[in-house]
């Protein structure tokens, strides 16, 4: 249970807090995460805007995915990347599939990606999508 709370108060932290979705958007750029993700539409990496997220949608999951890396290409950041920035990134990338509070997530520049702002889009959750077989 304490996880569980550990988890909600860096959602609480950093989801409902315009300056770190900001710098998360900023750190996604620094870090070249569009390299693999395109700007959150996918291309080597998965789609980050769509409804559907493999390893979960929840803040604990995805810190889980940028820390210790996922197969098939997803590498680990862990150790890496301070974790306050890891916890910035992981609200900016709820923020691009539309899981944060619009008065909250960035807004974006129009000539990036042809796709509404993350502070515009409707709130869906994801579904559940089959996980890719870790073996080649």
């Amino acid at each position: 249970e304490q996880a569980s709370t550990k988890a909600e108060l860096k959602k609480s932290v950093y989801d409902e807090n315009a300056f770190a979705l900001a710098e998360g958007k900023r750190l996604f750029r620094w870090y070249n995460c569009n390299g693999c993700h395109a700007n959150g539409g996918g291309s080597y990496g998965p789609p980050l805007i769509d409804a559907q997220w493999i390893y979960g949608h929840e803040p604990e999951n995805i810190h889980e995915t940028i820390v210790q890396g996922r197969p098939n290409g997803m590498p680990a950041f862990g150790g890496r990347i301070p974790e306050n920035q890891i916890w910035q990134l992981v609200a900016y990338v709820r923020s691009m599939g539309g899981l944060i509070r619009a008065d909250a997530a960035p807004g974006r520049a129009d000539g990036i990606h042809p796709l509404e702002p993350e502070s515009r889009r409707e709130f869906s959750p994801p579904r559940p999508a089959p996980r890719p077989d870790p073996t080649p």
